[in-house]
């Protein structure tokens, strides 16, 4: 098993990164991963932690219509070019927390995708230099409320309400490129959304190289690479999983702001 890197909050409150082992034991770092933390000799028991979002970002820059398939479910042509915007990192929240279901809204949707940690400062970098910049990878939600994105025009108050950017539940370094992506409501078997990863209109090192000409991105900042064909709306009560191959499940459920 790849290893998991965490960011988790003791019983006194303090925030820790750390290595998170078989024994659900978490071995804390003395700084974030990305920033060549270390290894320390403080254990932390699984029951004197909760894990929280794995990082906590300066900001979070997403991807639209990044996979053929949705952008047809849409109806809209796939963009000449990455087609981005940002969600506030107040949007994000841990693997099994609650994803709180605004009442400005009538249609919220679940759009699973993968999400890129950017490891160093980036600015300016060619789509080859942008491969060593990629520290790790983990699971998001672009969760949305489609009925405001379509009334607004633009995206920033559909995509950017509290809670509407789950994340985790932590990062591994390496995945394969065709890993598969699949999201799953309740206790349904059969998943809503199911592609492989490497379907993607436009690629990871292809994207943070795009988005580093428009601006500086930060040792710990997310980006979100876009969703794939079958998102949907949830409603107060739903569970909703997305799964990615190789790094595991991020799990949430819905409820009422």
């Amino acid at each position: 098993m790849a290893q998991r890197y965490v960011r988790v909050q003791n019983q006194e409150g303090q925030i820790y990164y750390g290595l998170l082992q078989l024994s659900l034991n978490v071995q804390v770092l003395d700084a974030p991963p990305w920033l060549q933390g270390q290894p320390t000799d403080l254990i932390l028991e699984p029951d004197n932690y909760h894990i929280l979002a794995p990082c906590a970002p300066s900001k979070i820059v997403a991807v639209g219509k990044n996979y053929a398939d949705h952008a047809a479910e849409m109806g809209t042509p796939v963009p000449s070019e990455p087609l981005i915007f940002l969600k506030p990192p107040t949007s994000i929240i841990a693997s099994e927390t609650e994803i709180k279901y605004p009442i400005l809204s009538q249609r919220v949707d679940y759009e699973g995708e993968l999400a890129l940690i950017v490891g160093d400062r980036t600015s300016d970098c060619t789509p080859e230099e942008a491969q060593t910049k990629i520290w790790g990878y983990t699971i998001a939600n672009d969760v949305t409320a489609r009925d405001l994105q379509k009334k607004d025009g633009q995206w920033t108050r559909a995509k950017g309400f509290d809670t509407f950017c789950p994340l985790g539940p932590w990062i591994v370094r390496e995945l394969n490129p065709g890993a598969r992506l699949q999201t799953f409501l309740n206790e349904d078997t059969n998943p809503v959304q199911s592609t492989c990863i490497d379907k993607m209109v436009f690629a990871p090192d292809f994207l943070v190289s795009y988005i580093s000409q428009v601006m500086t991105l930060l040792p710990g900042d997310v980006i979100l690479t876009g969703t794939p064909e079958g998102v949907g709306c949830l409603q107060l009560g739903d569970r909703v999983r997305v799964e990615i191959e190789g790094i595991g499940r991020l799990e949430n459920t819905v409820a009422a702001r």
